[in-house]
């Protein structure tokens, strides 16, 4: 781009032009430099501001052909509780302190006298109104339970915290189902508790009761069901516990296991209500709630989207792990679609709702995708063989620089032990192979889930996995050997969530959360080496280590990995 001839007055003087190079003729030139960088700054400025400064900066991407900028970011799928994790929220300090309190609330000595009885908190009316509504729809009473049993119980020592009641089910399966319910409308409900996106009033056990049994026996919701739409009410969503999946549970709490589950779950979250009201007053926690639930739930797709939007869409290539269907649709409509081609596998898991995809730059992948070979890579793992991968976990595809040469651009999202990570890798390389496409150049985007400290044989150790790419003739964007503390995760669970035994107290948040080396850009070593490599999560393309994420502003448990590889010459 041609910045046009400047006045002559400005840069040129006859009279320093007869003095020649030397004395004031040499400060001429400086200045003349000096003036020539400072308009140059000035109009970049103006593009940039002005919208235009992409397509300056893409004229002068021919001085860089041998370059590939790529960047690959597991966005995470959408938790529905806003405080399952520890989030640095440094603006506001009442954050830190309701979880500290809440911590020391479950942790509490069992002889504390705020370890009240279950039935001091969900009380005798409110199971005998529940009793009526379980017989009234054709279950079992469970007045034998609550009488012998659970009226008994120590609401944090002997419920939240009982070891057996978890292992059953009782209680994480009516949570896990009645949750956050998905309509056939697109549209979303929420069980009344603490650990949803649920806006209703829980400023009392009255009011919450009052919501939670018109929300369990009362309203029909449409949803997608296996055969179609069909109306439901929540209870009859829930599914029987089976002893042979579950074996701590007793035949008859099998038998039971629908109303027994339900007087649980209802138990659950009256404890959690009544927690939130004792060490905390409702009109602080509640509007606290809502402001993560606004910016850490329903803004996360629009923060992600920004953050790719402001930081990365000079990128030649992005890998994204974990994408909903929802996302995917609104990034094609938004500016990354007309920079990219934003493509997702065939075998999209709409139910599950977790995708891996690659977004092409179309200057650089004008073509797009030729052809997808994910389910080449499928079946390229060896027979008998069963890696742990589920549908949506996998995208490859065949792809054409604007250079002409062949790519295979793929985007993997690890299981959580990490030990499917190795086998696709090899398949991928394999599948290529099969495919007579040996001669193509490896971009690899992936969350590894890979360990610095794993369990052997439990989970991918990931210096390990540095050796394993290695002998498969490829490298990293860490290198051949990547550092072990080099951390793209730093995640930890707090105590507002139904898996206590995963919870970890504020000062061990580093020591027993997720602070691991996970993600990786791998390519073939005699194709490129590695200019540059950035991780950002702050969305401001800058790494703060040891902070816990996601926080209000970043909406991922991972950081973005970005890498510029410059094209090796052949010889």
């Amino acid at each position: 781009m041609a910045y046009g001839r400047p006045a002559r007055p400005s840069f040129y003087s006859p009279t320093n032009r007869a003095t020649g190079l030397n004395g004031s003729a040499s400060g001429s030139i400086r200045t003349k430099v000096i003036l020539l960088l400072v308009v140059t700054s000035m109009y970049t400025t103006f593009l940039y501001r002005s919208g235009g400064a992409s397509s300056f900066f893409t004229t002068s991407r021919g001085s860089r052909a041998n370059l590939l900028s790529i960047a690959t970011w597991n966005i995470a799928a959408i938790n529905n509780n806003p405080f399952e994790y520890w989030i640095t929220y440094k603006e506001n300090p009442a954050y830190e302190q309701l979880m500290v309190d809440i911590e020391r609330f479950i942790e509490m000595d069992p002889s504390d006298d705020k370890n009240l009885k279950v039935d001091q908190v969900f009380t005798n009316d409110m199971m005998q109104a529940l009793d009526k509504r379980l017989t009234k729809v054709g279950w079992a009473s469970v007045q034998n339970y609550w009488d012998n049993d659970f009226s008994k119980r120590r609401i944090i020592t002997e419920f939240l915290k009982d070891p057996l009641l978890g292992s059953k089910r009782l209680a994480s399966m009516p949570d896990r189902i009645t949750n956050t319910i998905n309509l056939a409308s697109g549209e979303q409900v929420f069980r009344p508790t603490v650990i949803n996106m649920y806006e209703g009033d829980l400023g009392t056990l009255d009011k919450w009761w009052k919501e939670w049994e018109a929300f369990m026996f009362d309203k029909p919701l449409e949803i997608e069901g296996k055969s179609g739409k069909e109306k439901l009410i929540p209870y009859q969503m829930l599914q029987p516990i089976s002893k042979a999946k579950y074996p701590d549970i007793e035949e008859q709490e099998e038998k039971d296991s629908l109303p027994l589950q339900t007087l649980c779950g209802a138990i659950f979250d009256a404890i959690l209500v009544h927690m939130m009201n004792t060490v905390s007053k409702p009109n602080v926690w509640q509007p606290l709630k809502q402001t993560m639930v606004e910016n850490l739930n329903k803004k996360k797709v629009p923060h992600t989207l920004e953050i790719l939007e402001k930081q990365y869409m000079d990128s030649d290539i992005i890998a994204l792990q974990e994408v909903s269907q929802s996302f995917i649709e609104q990034a094609r409509r938004t500016v990354i679609g007309k920079r990219f081609h934003v493509l997702a596998p065939a075998d999209l898991d709409s139910t599950r709702d977790q995708n891996s995809v690659v977004c092409l730059n179309k200057q650089t992948f004008p073509v797009g995708m030729m052809q997808e070979i994910t389910p080449s890579v499928a079946a390229a793992f060896p027979q008998g063989v069963k890696v742990p991968v589920a549908p949506g976990d996998i995208f490859a595809l065949e792809t054409k620089h604007a250079d002409g040469s062949s790519y295979i651009v793929a985007s993997f999202h690890g299981d959580t032990n990490g030990l499917a990570t190795k086998p696709v890798v090899e398949a991928i390389l394999q599948a290529m192979k099969n495919n007579g496409m040996n001669d193509h150049k490896l971009i690899f985007g992936m969350d590894a889930n890979t360990y610095e400290h794993a369990t052997p044989g439990k989970q991918q150790d990931v210096l390990e996995f540095g050796e394993s790419y290695v002998s498969l003739g490829l490298t990293s964007c860490w290198g051949d050997k990547p550092q072990p503390s080099n951390y793209t995760t730093y995640n930890a669970r707090t105590f507002l969530q139904p898996q206590l035994n995963k919870a970890c107290r504020q000062e061990e948040k580093r020591e027993k959360g997720d602070v691991n080396p996970k993600d990786f850009i791998l390519f073939k070593k005699n194709d490129f080496t590695v200019v540059e490599t950035l991780k950002d999560n702050t969305g401001k393309k800058q790494y703060i280590e040891d902070m816990a994420f996601p926080t209000l502003n970043f909406p991922s448990d991972h950081g973005i990995l970005s890498t510029t590889l410059e094209q090796k010459v052949a010889e």
